[in-house]
């Protein structure tokens, strides 16, 4: 592998890369939500449909992804960044409120087709032992996009036009297709009777470890999402309405996804990947239960905010990599139904917050607690089908 290290290392930097534009594509909208609106005449409201649909489309990426595992890793991966570039070119082709729906839609689509892909045709070359600092650097994607490529996009935006994001994402899409073509090998799997998308999905609802560790996904994403959807209104509550504040919040969170992606990578294959779910989802447990004694002060609010992110982005990141084995000969498929279930887990939470904070913030972070704990419940019921290492069985 000795020789071949310096390709691996070289396909993780341009999968980071790619992915973290196609992150920056499906975040900007949340940022810059009124300036679009603006652009296609329609209220900022109106765009919720964009997004409840966009965010639908996620649970739907098993079935896509399953190519991964049918086919090949090289067409996951090459279907993903064509759903994306497709999506982003039809915004910036024909800027309709249609079309800014579909567009967005197809991209998050093919965001849920790449990263299950990506992860398979990765998983196949690195060592599960190895794996979680790799997956770790993947998923730095997300927090970058937030502290980088939202600046861009802000400064494309003004400068120039509200459609000019999606110009820029489309020549990028079109481009790494390209390379995506030349330099991925093509490993096509044999055709089988069994080797079909609907067996696949068949094998992985029948392994309960499969199941309970994708209810762990659901659940812990949805503890996140809970707490997540509302922390601004109690920020705008707790400190009146401080634009400052929010803005503060906003860096807080995006270098808090970083910090953790950056500790998992750390320490993820050292310490073992059930514990370090179970340390870290206990660390998410108490900052939720100490967020609501920090409304009264500013400064102790972040730290509560940044502890519980950090500390769910390292739960999190040890979930995808401890999943990345649990049914290796139907990789791709598991890793996209892992992703499609943190979806899930994301609109669980969009459904329950406003009606939780209604009550109060205590009610909201008290039930991402239970989640938390339900999560921890089912951890234990997931096994990996290889050997463990020490760490692992420790």
């Amino acid at each position: 592998m000795r020789s071949s290290n310096w390709k691996i290392k070289a396909q993780i930097g341009l999968f980071t890369l790619t992915r973290t534009v196609i992150s920056t594509n499906i975040r900007m909208v949340y940022p810059f939500l009124p300036f679009f609106a603006r652009g296609l005449g329609v209220e900022p409201n109106a765009l919720a449909l964009a997004l409840s649909v966009r965010a639908f489309l996620g649970i739907l990426g098993p079935f896509l992804a399953s190519i991964a595992d049918t086919h090949d890793r090289k067409t996951g991966i090459i279907m993903g960044i064509g759903l994306f570039t497709v999506g982003s070119g039809l915004v910036g082709i024909w800027p309709t409120f249609l079309s800014f729906i579909l567009g967005t839609s197809l991209a998050m689509l093919g965001n849920g087709v790449f990263i299950p892909s990506v992860n398979a045709f990765l998983g196949d070359r690195i060592p599960y032992e190895k794996r979680g600092l790799v997956i770790a650097i993947l998923e730095m994607n997300w927090a970058i996009a937030f502290i980088a490529g939202i600046p861009i996009v802000q400064f494309l935006i003004e400068t120039y036009h509200w459609i000019a994001p999606f110009y820029i994402f489309t020549a990028i899409g079109l481009l790494a297709w390209l390379v995506f073509q030349k330099t991925i090998p093509a490993n096509p799997i044999p055709k089988t009777e069994r080797n079909n998308i609907w067996a696949n999905l068949g094998s992985i609802s029948r392994s309960w470890p499969a199941l309970a560790g994708l209810l762990v996904g659901i659940l812990i994403s949805g503890a996140n999402e809970a707490v997540n959807l509302v922390f601004g209104l109690w920020i705008e509550n707790s400190f009146g309405i401080n634009f400052a504040a929010l803005t503060a919040a906003a860096v807080v969170i995006g270098f808090s996804e970083l910090g953790g992606e950056v500790i998992t990578g750390a320490f993820l294959d050292a310490v073992g990947k059930h514990r370090m779910i179970w340390i870290f989802l206990g660390v998410n447990s108490l900052s939720a239960l100490f967020l609501p004694l920090l409304g009264g002060n500013l400064v102790w609010a972040m730290v509560g905010l940044a502890l519980f992110f950090i500390s769910f982005e390292i739960a999190l990141v040890s979930a995808m990599t401890l999943m990345s084995e649990v049914m290796p000969d139907l990789r791709a498929t598991m890793m996209a139904a892992t992703v499609a279930g943190f979806s899930l887990g994301r609109m669980l939470g969009d459904l329950i917050a406003p009606g939780l904070y209604s009550i109060s913030f205590w009610a909201v972070c008290l039930t991402a607690i239970a989640l938390n704990f339900l999560a921890i419940g089912f951890l234990t019921q997931v096994r990996i089908k290889q050997p463990l290492t020490k760490q692992e069985t420790e």
